[in-house]
């Protein structure tokens, strides 16, 4: 089904094509309420982002040859741990990191944050914006941890992290700081905050699940102390993820999970531990999703170029458009222009976040985030800063998978709804907005 909406740009406008990785849902087509279909345009891939057409040939590729690693005898067993262990040499090399840094396997950055935040020396000092994600805000505990109120500009930001370092009581010191907003795509000042940090001896962990996907990231220029980084935001949704960074408070701490492969040795009385990064990877590892994830970030790597100037183009397109649209309001840590990825939250006056969500995807095939993000307290403050009562708001977030015909049917909708309305009913049965009498059915899988 062709979808109809009037055009908003001129026939004379051109937009360049730029050489950029595949992803596995380009040809998905998606039911819409109103009959027929069309093609799926995925605009949440700050939530779960496309497998990559790389990733799911590489694992179709080794699944044949799948089996232990580490320990095994047999032939594939070598090839399984052949491979798991060179991913963290990938991993290492994705994020400049030091050739002395560790690289612990997990399943995404919730996880290697609490493994992290198991490791910490005792009554360290843990500073961190309460504008983070909750993967970067709620792993810390005790009386030492400080939230520092989100500032609005990059400045004040550097000196908010430096006035709470002064006040940190003598011993380790911890910052925990994102990339890049997940609720606005806008980067912080992370190099700068990291020359704050190394004058009060603080270490810094750098929140890269949504940077690492849309930028090139050095551990080593940034000077920071920690990345974790998720597959199921770089393309490669199978379930791993990986903190890197310096290998002490690792190798110090107690095992995050007690089990094989953590251990050197077990007896009747007593358990040496390993102390390398298997030491916090107890359990038959995720050799395929590990897998998976090198061969991401090893194809990522490869094409910065034509990634960031793909996403830049669309975002610039994006932003025009939405801003043309009466009641619009873009919600903005900073209140002057800073760089940044692919991300935008909103809120449109006199619609909830939730119902225009669902109108975009049963009635045009558009796939976006509604609600406060996984980051409350950034959302909630930020939905006020714009103007607006509300406690939610609506996320388009760019990627490989998204196009120019996206963009603008994203556009074009929101105009449709805001002047005419929905063409369908919704209701509300379980706190989400749902198309009435939906007759859409699921795929045959689903049953």
């Amino acid at each position: 089904m062709t979808l109809a909406l009037e055009r908003t740009s001129t026939p004379a406008e051109t937009v360049a094509t730029h050489e950029i990785p595949t992803v596995a849902c380009a040809d998905l087509r998606v039911p819409l309420v109103t009959g027929g279909d069309i093609g799926y345009a995925n605009l949440d891939h700050a939530a779960s982002a496309p497998c990559l057409d790389k990733v799911r040939a590489a694992v179709d590729e080794f699944l044949p040859w799948y089996a232990s690693v580490h320990r095994g005898a047999g032939f594939a067993s070598q090839v399984s741990t052949k491979l798991y262990e060179r991913t963290r040499g990938i991993l290492r090399d994705f994020v400049d990191a030091r050739s002395t840094d560790t690289v612990v396997f997990t399943r995404n950055t919730t996880d290697s944050f609490n493994l992290l935040a198991r490791s910490l020396p005792k009554h360290t000092s843990v500073v961190v914006f309460d504008t983070e994600h909750h993967a970067a805000l709620l792993p810390w505990k005790g009386p030492n941890v400080r939230r520092v109120e989100t500032p609005r500009t990059r400045l004040a930001a550097v000196s908010a992290v430096d006035e709470a370092l002064a006040d940190c009581p003598q011993g380790p010191r911890l910052v925990v700081l994102t990339g890049a907003s997940n609720v606005t795509g806008e980067l912080l000042p992370v190099k700068e905050i990291a020359a704050v940090a190394r004058r009060h001896g603080a270490r810094i962990a750098l929140d890269a699940a949504q940077l690492a996907p849309h930028r090139k990231i050095s551990v080593r220029e940034l000077d920071v102390d920690y990345v974790a980084i998720s597959g199921h935001k770089l393309y490669a949704p199978f379930g791993a993820g990986a903190l890197i960074g310096r290998a002490d408070w690792l190798r110090a701490a107690q095992p995050y999970l007690a089990g094989g492969g953590a251990t050197k040795l077990v007896s009747r009385d007593s358990v040496v531990w390993n102390s390398g990064p298997e030491r916090h990877e107890a359990g038959s590892p995720n050799t395929v999703g590990v897998y998976a994830l090198g061969v991401a970030c090893e194809t990522l790597a490869a094409n910065w170029d034509g990634i960031v100037a793909h996403e830049e183009e669309l975002l610039a397109r994006l932003r025009r458009g939405l801003a043309a649209i009466p009641g619009f309001a873009e919600l903005r840590l900073f209140d002057a222009p800073v760089d940044r990825v692919g991300t935008l939250s909103f809120v449109v006056d006199g619609f909830d976040p939730g119902w225009l969500a669902a109108v975009l995807s049963a009635e045009y095939g558009i796939g976006v985030r509604d609600g406060a993000f996984c980051a409350h307290v950034a959302t909630k403050r930020l939905i006020a800063v714009a103007g607006s009562t509300g406690q939610q708001a609506v996320r388009v977030s760019l990627g490989l998978g998204s196009t120019t015909e996206h963009v603008d049917r994203i556009v074009l909708a929101l105009r449709q709804i805001v002047a005419r309305g929905a063409r369908w009913q919704y209701e509300k049965p379980e706190g989400r907005w749902v198309p009435e009498n939906d007759p859409r059915e699921l795929p045959p899988f689903c049953a």
